[in-house]
């Protein structure tokens, strides 16, 4: 998540595997309540997420491991977050196949909560109501279930920046202080006129950002209702907030501002480091992505800068407990220690996942990022995160999402017109409810 995560998020989404590979490991890793552990009553505690938590990259596991004698922690991940939860569900309905741990992205949650809460351990029983001042209250209440479940312990929020080229602005004749473009793109009239400044004078092969999709759902993060109203009904078609978001992203593909790339697609990887796009819109969770896939060449080339519009959220995470798990108290204890203040600074001042926890975020409030080139991350996303809305969750919130962003994909990479993509964005969401 992380994005967040998503994507989102979700997904902040690092060493891709397939999702044939995702499906083998985890049928390997579930099925038997013997098969991954060692002889002699060692335990092997299997965890599937999408894309990247950043555990592995921050050391937590070998940290974990080497703090738990006995306990050996292996991981499978997709990273596509559409592919992640599309395999969940399939071994959640047949029972077989599941993690000891499965990340849950906070655009899902409410599935689970509201649907799925007799396949995922109430973790009560094991003591998880001791730790609900650890974490922001919305954070806390969007994975409660009905009757009071806790039904997975939150790790990130995301917080939304803008992320941008500095040695692409200079090229273009751009300034590059942080301060003075958080002035100068104040609104997202104000960040589109500066994208057309940059069109005129970019450098070859290079766009303004990486796609209108990811504009959408950056804009969208800043409402608190976007799908769903307070009541649980569905307000998509008639938000106004929303139609802001697609008018404002099918202005920028119109204005050619778009590089033209499907975000987690072999293509817009490769752009990180090619210098394919000057900006993008990125939560905390994007961070490690960003470094993930533009390298270590990318470094001091990043910089960071508060987000036009206002503030929002865009992704996040938990981690849950399948019923179905074989090692169900030491998955819990696992992700106990994971989302722990203590390690959710970890990952924040290694990976950028912005913290959940009350007690990390406060700890986390003077970080730099010297990759970023020294940008304050720490007060940035501090400071969007206390003024992000608390977003209405709905079930269907991630999927609503992504048949929007499928439409503005044809928008900018097919020359759909906008009324006919806004019209297939009403048919997949159709079907999608069913």
């Amino acid at each position: 998540m992380p994005i967040t995560r998503a994507a989102t998020q979700a997904a902040l989404r690092l060493g891709a595997v397939a999702l044939a590979g995702s499906l083998l490991a985890a049928c390997g890793s579930g099925s038997s309540g013997t098969a991954s552990d060692k002889p002699g009553g060692e335990v092997t505690i299997t965890v599937d997420l999408f894309g990247s938590f950043g555990y592995k990259e921050a050391g937590l596991y070998a940290e974990y491991e080497k703090l738990h004698p006995g306990v050996t922690i292996k991981q499978t991940d997709t990273e596509d977050e559409a592919d992640y939860w599309k395999s969940l569900q399939t071994r959640l309905a047949g029972g077989g196949g599941l993690a000891d741990v499965q990340g849950i992205e906070v655009g899902r949650i409410a599935s689970v909560t509201q649907q799925q809460a007799d396949r995922f351990e109430d973790l009560r029983k094991y003591g998880a109501d001791g730790l609900k001042s650890q974490f922001a209250d919305a954070k806390w209440a969007a994975a409660t279930g009905k009757n009071g479940e806790v039904l997975g312990l939150g790790t990130d929020v995301g917080p939304e920046a803008m992320c941008y080229r500095t040695d692409l602005f200079e090229q273009a004749g751009l300034p590059t202080d942080r301060a003075e473009l958080a002035k100068r793109w104040s609104t997202w009239d104000g960040y589109l006129e500066l994208g057309k400044q940059y069109k005129a004078k970019a450098p070859a092969k290079s766009a303004w950002l990486d796609s209108v999709g990811s504009l959408f759902s950056i804009m969208i993060g800043q409402e608190k209702e976007r799908y769903y109203d307070a009541s649980g009904a569905l307000i998509w078609e008639t938000n106004p907030a929303l139609k802001t978001a697609w008018e404002t992203s099918v202005e920028a593909s119109g204005a050619g501002l778009s590089a033209k790339l499907d975000q987690w697609s072999p293509q817009w990887n490769q752009a990180f480091a090619a210098g394919s796009f000057a900006t993008i819109p990125c939560p905390a969770w994007m961070l490690g992505y960003i470094k993930g896939q533009a390298g270590e060449s990318g470094k001091g080339k990043w910089d960071i800068a508060a987000l036009p519009g206002g503030a929002g959220n865009w992704g996040g995470s938990y981690l849950a407990v399948p019923r179905a798990a074989q090692h169900k108290k030491e998955a819990y204890e696992l992700i106990k220690w994971l989302t722990a203040p203590e390690q959710q600074a970890k990952i924040f001042a290694k990976q950028g996942n912005f913290p959940s926890s009350t007690g990390a975020i406060a700890e986390v409030a003077d970080t730099t990022d010297p990759y970023f080139s020294g940008a304050p991350i720490g007060k940035i996303f501090g400071d969007a995160a206390k003024a992000a809305p608390v977003q209405v969750l709905g079930i269907h919130d991630q999927n609503i999402n992504q048949q929007i962003t499928n439409a503005l994909s044809e928008v900018e990479r097919k020359g759909l017109a906008p009324e006919k993509a806004w019209e297939n964005a009403k048919k997949g969401v159709a079907n999608t409810l069913g």
